[in-house]
């Protein structure tokens, strides 16, 4: 798969347009990200209530496929849903959603949550399979009205989530005789996949605007042999679990991925937080892959590697880019403060109190899961306290958007 280069923060000739509306409702981002932090903030500490029997309560689904299901579909899936209804805005210059249309497709997304957390199990479903396919066709139609086809397959990628999540309510309400966790694992190779190719971008970017003179220059071949590497191993966890041929190519992706990630030159953005966060993040998709690879043969347990792509990977990545495409898009300075930072060790610290929890002996399990929920819920909380005022507001410069 190919992506077009194209940057975040180019103002389009549709964000020159004098501002119009409720400022809450004129780009993605602004409802989305508030509804994924949300998300983050609150749904894991109610899981571990949950999970450690400190509150009764009774999902639509089975509480650790409704935990697993939220964070990707919930949590994960609203950051990426703001973040493309409004970088698709500045890619082909085209009005991405807004005013209520946004705020419909916002409503559907919380409808969603609410009916996970215990509606009845058929309507949890109904809610929940909408949103993605509708997103899907809207962000298609934009990259074929400006002709930007080499992007399409993004939209293709949103629509292949759409159907691991139709799969999941099928096989969860009986219909289907899939392990529903199988579409969960599929979801999440198809997240980390976009966070590849998107990170494999901005990254090596972000680090050369930091170190001015410096000069990354990506092997193709490197690039290649890393992505194919790696949407081949995941597969092969998803649809061959338990086998030597994924742990092999899982180890090969590893590797493959590693090699990718040292030519970014981590050391030289240890000046920049925000770009910091996104290296730190991305170091853990070599590692979580070879956690699979291990999984894949009894040494490791499966969920140490799906942890470590869901928090350490997913969670680092989306904190990192939350914070940065906020700002630029509220107009405001891309220097950020000590309240950033401190979201960004928070949900680090999240990620390997996480893994200590199941990695450590027994005794230890629920001191370091509490620890991780409370940190993880913290950093989205904080993030939620200082951005949500800017996100409702318009623009510092006065621009639309």
């Amino acid at each position: 798969m190919k992506f077009v280069p194209l940057p975040l923060f180019t103002e389009s000739r549709a964000a020159a347009e004098k501002p119009k509306g409720w400022p809450f409702l004129r780009l993605g981002f602004r409802p989305f990200y508030i509804c994924g932090a949300l998300a983050a903030a609150l749904l894991v500490p109610l899981w571990v209530a949950i999970f450690l029997g400190v509150l009764p309560w009774q999902t639509a689904v089975p509480g650790l496929l409704w935990h697993a299901h939220e964070m990707l579909y919930g949590f994960a899936m609203a950051i990426v849903v703001g973040f493309l209804m409004t970088a698709g805005k500045t890619w082909t210059g085209l009005a991405t959603p807004r005013g209520p249309l946004l705020g419909a497709l916002a409503l559907l997304w919380l409808a969603a949550r609410l009916a996970g957390m215990g509606g009845a199990t058929w309507l949890y479903a109904l809610l929940d399979v909408l949103l993605l396919p509708v997103i899907a066709v809207i962000f298609a139609t934009l990259l074929l009205r400006s002709k930007n086809y080499r992007n399409l397959p993004l939209a293709m990628i949103l629509l292949l989530l759409a159907t691991a999540n139709g799969v999941f309510h099928l096989a969860v309400n009986g219909w289907l005789d899939v392990a529903p966790m199988r579409p969960l694992h599929a979801a999440l190779a198809l997240i980390t996949l976009i966070e590849c190719v998107i990170a494999g971008r901005v990254i090596p970017a972000f680090t050369m605007a930091a170190n001015p003179g410096l000069k990354l220059v990506a092997s193709p071949w490197v690039e290649r042999l890393a992505l194919g590497l790696t949407a081949v191993g995941l597969l092969l966890w998803v649809f061959l679990p338990d086998g030597w041929l994924a742990a092999i190519v899982l180890v090969a992706a590893a590797v493959a991925q590693l090699w990718r990630f040292l030519g970014w030159r981590s050391k030289l953005a240890l000046c920049k937080p925000v770009v910091w966060i996104l290296h730190f993040a991305y170091a853990w998709i070599p590692l979580a892959l070879l956690m699979l690879a291990l999984a894949q043969v009894g040494l490791l347990s499966v969920s140490v590697g799906v942890h470590a792509l869901g928090l350490g990977a997913t969670g680092g990545l989306i904190i990192g880019m939350i914070t940065r495409t906020a700002r630029g898009h509220t107009g405001r300075s891309l220097v950020i403060s000590w309240v950033e930072v401190l979201t960004y060790v928070l949900v680090m610290v999240a990620a390997f109190s996480r893994l200590l929890a199941m990695l450590l002996p027994p005794v230890y399990y629920a001191a370091f899961l509490v620890l991780a929920a409370i940190t993880w819920s913290l950093a989205f909380l904080i993030y939620l306290w200082k951005y949500t005022p800017w996100l409702l507001q318009t623009r510092l410069d006065g621009k639309d958007g």
